[in-house]
């Protein structure tokens, strides 16, 4: 068994400090992936900067009508907000379906954009794995890979992104807000994400230390009325085969505005442009949705496990695209 240290960050800066400085630290948030992750031996940081007392819970209304929620506020608190499940509908529903509910509980917004893959070869250490050990090979590209993604793959890695929450997020165009010791910026959300291509290792835009402080999610009118549709092998907790995000604007059953994103089918959350692009204009009827989902899901690169997930996601797009406009979408 491994030592690790612990230390418990009173403000922003000191946390960011203290892991900046050390490049062996790891932030501590809800911890419901990290804790396993360090007990399989995957994740091997030294010591621990537990966060959970820093200021970073709220979910602030803007005037404009969009939210500003910190990173440390339970996905629990967040789906059942007023403001979320009245407005961003989607993503109270992505929340609610994203785990069980001792996890909501305890996991944070902040740690859930920041979670790892599922893939079982990354989780295991004696498999090789391109994200866990750079240069090591993918195990999944011959091995068991029902669950791996069909979208965004490169040939050093196949790992579905897990969350289902950032799915939502990337549809409504969210803006991460993150602090370093140069200071605070803002990612936008589908940038926050990053395809595997030759560095599977590399997740996210971050430079060392940098700490997720706020996630911002601007005013979008149609998402009042708006999905989170999930397909998965079971309906309690489990990750998904393949999900969208559905939000229409309709005038006079023509579609003025949507946004789309896919989960479980890619290897980060999967804003649907191809699609998006043929809808807008086009009257809200199914042989439109149908051709949009197959724009959309046409580069998929299927394996001999796998190959289902293409249909499976066209049909849920499809699905949701039908839910949606016979609600009578949003406005623009």
């Amino acid at each position: 068994m491994r030592a690790i240290s612990y230390t418990r960050a009173t403000d922003v800066p000191a946390a960011v400090a203290a892991v900046t400085s050390d490049p062996g630290s790891s932030y501590l948030a809800g911890g419901t992936t990290e804790v396993d992750l360090l007990r399989l031996d995957v994740l091997r940081p030294h010591r621990l900067v537990d966060i959970n007392r820093l200021p970073l819970a709220g979910i602030e209304d803007r005037s404009d009508g969009g939210l500003l929620v910190g990173a440390l506020a339970r996905m629990s608190e967040v789906a059942e907000a007023r403001a979320v499940v009245e407005r961003f509908p989607m993503l109270s529903q992505a929340l609610l379906l994203g785990a069980s509910a001792q996890l909501r509980n305890m996991a944070s917004m902040g740690g859930n954009l920041m979670q790892r893959v599922r893939c079982s070869y990354y989780r295991d250490p004696e498999s090789a794995c391109n994200k866990r050990v750079p240069g090591s090979g993918c195990s999944a590209l011959e091995g068991v890979h029902r669950g791996h993604a069909i979208l965004g793959t490169s040939e050093h890695c196949i790992a579905t992104h897990p969350s289902d929450m950032a799915v939502a997020l990337v549809a409504l165009d969210a803006v991460v807000h993150v602090e370093g010791t140069k200071g605070s910026r803002t990612i936008p959300v589908d940038d926050f994400f990053l395809l595997p291509e030759d560095t599977p290792e590399r997740e996210h835009p971050l430079t060392p230390g940098e700490l997720i402080t706020a996630i911002e999610v601007p005013p979008v009118p149609m998402a009042r009325r708006s999905l989170y549709l999930k397909v998965r092998d079971r309906e309690s907790y489990e990750f998904a085969l393949a999900s969208a995000a559905v939000a229409l604007a309709l005038e006079d059953g023509v579609i003025r505005g949507a946004r789309l994103a896919l989960g479980g089918v890619a290897t980060k959350p999967w804003r649907a442009h191809r699609a998006e692009d043929i809808l807008v204009g086009e009257r809200a009827d199914v042989d439109v949705f149908v051709r949009a989902a197959a724009a959309e899901l046409a580069p998929a690169l299927t394996r001999p496990m796998n190959g289902f997930k293409a249909e499976l996601a066209r049909r849920t797009l499809v699905r949701a695209l039908q839910t949606v406009a016979a609600q009578g979408g949003g406005t623009a």
